[in-house]
């Protein structure tokens, strides 16, 4: 029953809307958060998007994914990333931050409870926050799942996606020294956070490359090339880095998925909406979710990668966003 097929017709994203309001939030000494609201600003449903990477920041059309007159849609830059300052900082930057950045964007815009929607770091973000504040979530919507495990990050950034793409994983390893290979996470993070700003700009872009590369079923090239906006890719790659060498700043590997078992005793209902070829977050991390969140549904996209702008994915995103609209 998890594997959907491709009979029915698919549905394609709502049409481009423009936020109604944005602003900053400060949530630190140092850092302070965007944030945009479009759809309905009187809907009784409000949804949270929670964007990947970490370090990737929103992008409008994340928007569409939601019925405009039945949502009011808050979308936010985490710290470091998008329009949020100081641009790329690591500074207090860990995934507690943002699950307590979420919660004063929450009180800051008066919103009770919201449908929260996540994929990719955005599934490992949302389901981290849900569990710590299962009161304020009504429902989730999640895509290709992440948990941050050591097994995954390994499978991705050291040996395993490279069985797959080989061409790809070769022009990931360049910038590193054949005798720092053994740990290609570890000499990442000393180039992003080192001071030869050429060596930084560089990996920034190797690292981005990799993984825009890997996400699709079929590469798409015009989308690999966003990873050349150097900007982009430092933020993109130096949060990441950051993120991944520390293991995510979880209290124990694993823990999102273990801790699932909060949202099955709160009967938060959710839909993992997973691509079956999704070489970046494998759907072995899917699975497990709905072992320890067995009320969730489980849809497994037969024709799709990691991507949210794939037609399969696409199609069941919509679905879960609105079978939520009116909960």
């Amino acid at each position: 029953s998890f594997i959907m097929d491709s009979a029915h017709e698919r549905r394609t994203l709502y049409p481009k809307i423009e936020a109604y309001d944005s602003g900053m939030l400060p949530v630190s000494d140092i850092h302070s958060i965007f944030y945009e609201q479009s759809g309905n600003k009187d809907a009784k449903q409000t949804a949270l998007v929670i964007h990947g990477g970490p370090g990737g920041g929103i992008s409008p059309f994340y928007r569409q994914f939601f019925d405009p007159e039945a949502y009011r849609v808050v979308l936010f830059d985490q710290r470091g990333a998008g329009k949020s300052t100081p641009h790329s900082n690591l500074v207090d930057n860990t995934t507690w931050h943002s699950v307590s950045d979420i919660e004063k964007l929450r009180e800051h815009l008066g919103i009770d409870k919201w449908v929260v929607f996540g994929g990719s770091w955005g599934s490992t973000l949302s389901l981290a926050y849900s569990e710590a504040h299962p009161e304020r979530v009504k429902a989730l919507v999640l895509r290709g799942i992440f948990a941050l495990r050591r097994k995954e990050l390994l499978w991705f950034y050291q040996e395993g996606a490279d069985f797959l793409f080989p061409d790809a994983f070769e022009k990931y390893l360049e910038p590193i020294p054949v005798a720092e290979r053994g740990d290609i996470m570890s000499a990442y993070h000393r180039r992003l956070t080192g001071d030869d700003a050429e060596e930084r700009k560089k990996c920034g872009i190797a690292w981005s490359t990799w993984e825009k590369t890997t996400s699709r079923l079929f590469v798409d090239q015009e989308y690999v090339n966003d990873a050349s906006d150097e900007q982009w890719a430092d933020a993109f790659a130096r949060i990441e880095c950051h993120y991944f060498v520390n293991a995510g700043f979880f209290k124990y590997d694993g823990q999102v998925l273990a801790e699932a078992s909060i949202l099955e005793k709160h009967n938060i209902p959710g839909i993992i909406v997973q691509g079956r070829y999704d070489v970046v977050c494998p759907a072995k991390t899917a699975w497990d979710l709905k072992k320890t969140w067995p009320s969730a549904e489980l849809k497994i996209i037969p024709d799709a990668g990691h991507s949210c702008k794939e037609d399969g994915i696409i199609d069941w995103l919509v679905r879960g966003t609105d079978m939520y609209k009116d909960l």
